[in-house]
């Protein structure tokens, strides 16, 4: 009988290529232009002294947190989360748990959308693996009607697969301005098998390397216009937190950096 060691190596490589195949196609998409409308608009939103503001629930939230106040990153973000209803806003902590999950509620995203503070030169680039849960699909609704453009990064095999959950039956790949597919298969879980369950799920890796491909081609794009994009070095450096809050500064209270 095979024993893990046996079979743990070959699904290491076997995970490795579903990985690598996708950062791969992520890649070439981005090096033929793919990305160029979500870029252009982001930089303009900088270049304006708009913020980015990145909303994600679930392990989604994982990508807010890869655009918003990491080393390397825009200065100019906000990570949005559903949290804020109750840390910024009027609800109770306890109702961030329970069933259904409240990702899947669409009333929540009015109360975390107030939590925002926004202002026209705004972009929101919103990350959603099934694009379908009522927070996610509300949220880009209220964006949208408050004039912000909406980039969304989803999986569209996902997506174009179950039924939406938001009282208006769309999607956020039907409402986003811009919409960037994640690659992630039916489920994120790309091993069938290991087990009865797929495992080996992508999303999140997926998700990061698009944040991190948008940051490189927002700072590039503002490059090219001769401007200088606001970015954050580590505050673990000397100097470094010095430099960051000053920058910040210029934002006033528009910039929030939660726990």
């Amino acid at each position: 009988m095979p024993t893990f060691a046996d079979q743990f190596p070959g699904h290491v490589t076997a995970f490795g290529a579903q990985v690598r195949d996708r950062l791969d196609r992520l890649s070439a998409f981005a090096a033929g232009g793919g990305l160029d409308d979500a870029v252009e608009l982001l930089a303009d939103c900088i270049a304006k002294g708009g913020v980015v503001q990145a909303f994600g629930t679930g392990h989604s939230e994982a990508f807010a947190m890869e655009v918003a106040g990491r080393a390397g990153g825009l200065i100019p973000t906000n990570k949005v989360a559903l949290r804020d209803a109750a840390l910024l806003g009027d609800h109770e902590i306890a109702e961030l748990t329970g069933e259904p999950p409240l990702e899947r509620d669409p009333n929540i995203a009015q109360d975390v959308f107030a939590t925002v503070v926004r202002d026209p030169r705004d972009v929101f680039v919103i990350a959603s693996n099934s694009g379908v849960n009522g927070s996610v699909v509300g949220l880009a609704l209220l964006a949208k009607e408050h004039g912000h453009p909406v980039v969304a990064v989803t999986s569209l095999e996902h997506t174009q697969a179950v039924e939406p959950k938001h009282p208006s039956g769309k999607r956020l790949s039907e409402i986003a301005d811009v919409v960037i597919d994640n690659l992630a298969p039916y489920g994120d879980a790309t091993l069938t098998d290991v087990s009865d369950v797929p495992v080996g799920s992508v999303s999140s890796l997926t998700a990061a390397y698009i944040a991190q491909l948008l940051t490189i081609g927002t700072v590039t794009a503002l490059a090219d216009r001769g401007q200088e994009a606001p970015l954050y070095v580590s505050a673990n450096i000397p100097g470094g937190h010095d430099r960051n809050k000053q920058i910040e500064a210029r934002y006033g209270d528009r910039l929030r950096r939660s726990a």
